[in-house]
């Protein structure tokens, strides 16, 4: 044994880290589950971090063979990055706010230019590297991260007149963020500092309060306050409080900068409360009064022949949401509380009727028009409705916008001011790289404002994408979608693999989050090797609406892992690839998913990549003290109170299902960070530790300074990526290839 606690069961060289087993045992409903390795959660152990050191260490060096790949491949990753870039110009009041970023610096600095003439909505044409006449810094990400390992910006709000900018920042990864705010007229902070906040605040138009949200210690954003800029911190007035444990709050200024909007939901149910701009000391009141299993969200609108409206989106009757339109909340006296009733939802009217083909997924108002997200036949897509052309009391038809690929993500752009008269829409997919485009209205013209510029004569022509279905074991079809570079796979006259090839497979399944097809520069590194890269659209997502999700949650929720398993064997079986050529990927729900599927079927793959990994999911859903829990109860189901969630939960929970003899299975690498308030890191460490008592060859990777989205900064991300796709091309064979 050593003597220094901050060593204690350190391997010997030359052999993986063993955690000592520390039975405790676990008992609910009648079952006892004995936990060897429950004693990693104490993250301020000394043992606990030099067992998770010693984890690091083993993976290093067992992955040290692959440091050339992981240089080459971020090295094709820079050679193919504009690192000097800037985004689309975006106009709010008299300005053009944008991003851009200098080859070198980690981070983005955000800047705006003046607008010029208030009647031209061209952006203005920036050149990278250039600096702009007129230019103002707002915000440079670099030197505010200066001295940090990790850095994350949170609330990023301008004042709509401009003169005042609200940030936020968390430089540990936990998620928990200083607020600040910027006099744009000197450029420096002013007195005002507020931690401990939640992103999202937002500035009133005149630039005198700020409304900001904080979070309970369940991490949930239950709380909003009102901070009037110049006065003490400890002045601040508690403006709305949701004591219900399943709801998160937020909050919100309306595109018409009218309101100021409150938004809180639970996982199936929503409200929220509205209070005039020009009366930000006012009290909030509600839309609808909430009811168990609606959900809606409000967009303030300005209608013809109507004036001031809300459009209420909403699931009341209506599975996969329709478009209603009701009258403003009255304004209250001064002597309301805020506890008004609200408007009778009966007294809507629906002016886009429930489709369930179509899953209506946002509203955007503007002045002349309606922009829609909807969603169909899996694909996400934009449609608009202009205000001229409505009759009374008709009936809305959105006319969607067309694209040639069979394969695309269309979305509403970022677009700030309601007065703009043009559609932003960001398109992209598997091969045609993230496009910023305007839809003039008047026209139909589309003008292309900027595409993802990708270096050293990217075509794409050279590559390929495809829409497959897999047979479920219920019957259900599930589609696949695949891309992959032509001249390196082969395909039989039916379009599907005549020759196996190494592929991998992505999969995520919760919280109706759809994958939708998108383009990546770090992904050509794996198809250029001829890796053909390939997502299973499974149940617990949204791609085919909210059917699709409600049937891969609560007491359906096995369908998520059974759809990927018959995703892996449908890729076997036509030929593209086969058991010793198949690598699966997913992160933190996705996570789970690789856990799962792990157990269920260890022999299709060959290796089982686990981002921020959820498995050791049923122990975290039955303790109501951790982050999000209980907010999760109506995702899992609430196994603390009822025995058949608990005993569902425990039927496929991966942790606890890890077979004593796991010799066979797949290689697995799990990545994780310390400050993960999200997915703790003893969750993925605890797995681990009993893969690897069980004899499967498994590594553990943990960033000891970031949260649940990893490393900060671009190249340390390139970084990231470069060492999960190396272990990914070795896993395949391909290493020795390159």
């Amino acid at each position: 044994m050593h003597d220094d606690a901050a060593t204690a069961g350190l391997p010997e060289p030359g052999t993986p880290p063993a955690a000592d087993r520390r039975p405790t045992t676990r008992s609910h409903h009648g079952h006892s589950f004995v936990d060897d390795y429950e004693w990693l959660r104490a993250k301020e152990d000394p043992e606990v971090l030099a067992h998770l050191e010693a984890e690091n260490s083993w993976t290093q060096d067992q992955l040290a063979g692959l440091r050339p790949l992981r240089e080459r491949i971020v090295g094709e990753i820079k050679d193919r990055t504009l690192e000097t870039d800037l985004s689309v110009p975006t106009r709010l009041g008299g300005h053009w706010y944008y991003v851009r970023f200098t080859e070198g610096e980690q981070y983005p600095v955000h800047a705006r230019v003046p607008v010029t003439d208030p009647e031209d909505w061209t952006p203005p044409v920036l050149e990278p590297g250039q600096v702009p006449a007129g230019e103002q810094v707002l915000l440079d990400q670099n030197e505010a991260a200066a001295g940090h390992d990790f850095f994350s910006l949170g609330s990023f709000a301008v004042a709509p007149r401009g003169d005042r900018l609200v940030h936020a920042v968390d430089t540990t990864g936990d998620e928990r963020y200083t607020l600040r705010v910027r006099d744009l007229s000197t450029g420096t902070d002013l007195p005002d500092e507020i931690d401990g906040t939640f992103p999202g605040a937002v500035i009133t138009p005149d630039g005198r309060y700020v409304f900001y949200p904080t979070v309970d210690d369940a991490w949930r954003p239950c709380t909003i306050w009102r901070h009037e800029v110049g006065t003490p911190v400890a002045d601040d007035v508690q403006v709305f409080h949701e004591p219900d444990e399943r709801f998160w709050v937020g909050v919100g200024l309306s595109r018409s900068q009218q309101y100021l909007q409150i938004e809180l939901g639970s996982k199936m149910t929503g409200e929220c409360w509205l209070l005039e701009t020009d009366d930000p000391t006012g009290a909030f009141r509600p839309v609808w009064r909430r009811r168990e299993g609606v959900e809606y969200t409000v967009e303030h609108a300005v209608l013809p022949g109507r004036g001031d409206a809300l459009l209420v989106l909403h699931n009341d009757g209506a599975q996969n949401f329709e478009l209603a339109v009701t009258d403003v909340p009255p304004r209250h006296d001064g002597h309301d509380d805020g506890g008004a009733d609200g408007l009778d939802p009966a007294d809507a009217t629906v002016v886009v009727a429930h489709d369930p083909g179509v899953r209506l997924e946002s509203v955007d108002a503007f002045a002349d028009h309606v922009v829609l997200g909807v969603r169909r036949d899996a694909t996400p897509r934009v449609a608009v409705v202009t205000l001229a052309t409505l009759a009374p009391d008709a009936p809305w038809t959105p006319r969607e916008l067309d694209f040639p690929e069979a394969l695309f993500s269309a979305a509403p752009g970022e677009t700030p001011e309601f007065a703009a008269p043009l559609v932003r829409v960001e398109y992209t997919s598997f091969v045609t790289p993230a496009t910023v485009l305007d839809v003039d209205l008047a026209t139909g013209e589309r003008l292309v404002r900027r595409q993802q510029p990708v270096l050293g004569g990217y075509e794409p022509t050279d590559y390929a994408q495809q829409r497959a279905w897999a047979t479920a074991e219920d019957g259900t079809r599930v589609p696949i979608s695949l891309v992959w570079k032509r001249d390196a796979v082969t395909l039989d006259s039916a379009g599907t693999g005549a020759d196996p090839a190494p592929l991998l497979l992505y999969g995520y399944g919760a919280y109706e989050i759809s994958v939708d097809p998108f383009f990546s520069v770090p992904r050509l590194s794996l198809l250029d090797r001829g890796v053909v890269f390939a997502v299973a659209h499974v149940r617990g997502g949204g791609e085919l609406g909210r059917a699709w999700y409600e049937g891969g949650r609560l007491e359906h929720k096995r369908n998520t892992f059974t759809d990927f398993v018959a995703c892996a064997r449908h890729l076997v079986d036509a030929g593209w690839t086969s058991p010793e050529r198949m690598v699966a990927d997913g992160g933190s729900a996705g996570g789970l998913l690789m856990g799962a599927v792990t157990n269920l079927a260890p022999e299709l793959f060959a290796g089982v990549l686990a981002g921020v990994p959820f498995v050791d999911a049923l122990t975290s859903i039955l303790d109501p003290s951790l982050p999000l829990t209980v907010v999760e109860w109506e995702e899992w189901g609430n196994p603390l109170a009822d025995a058949e969630v608990y005993a569902y939960m425990r039927s496929y929970s991966p942790y606890e299902n890890v077979p004593d003899d796991a010799s066979h299975y797949p290689r697995i690498l799990a990545v994780t960070s310390l400050h993960d308030t999200r997915v703790l890191y003893v969750e993925p460490a605890k797995w681990v530790a009993r893969l690897r008592a069980a004899g499967a060859p498994a590594l553990l990777k943990i960033e000891m300074s970031a949260g649940h989205g990893g490393v900060s900064g671009r190249y340390a991300r390139w970084e990231e990526i470069a060492f999960e796709h190396a272990w990914t091309l070795d896993v395949l064979g391909l290493a020795d290839e390159d």
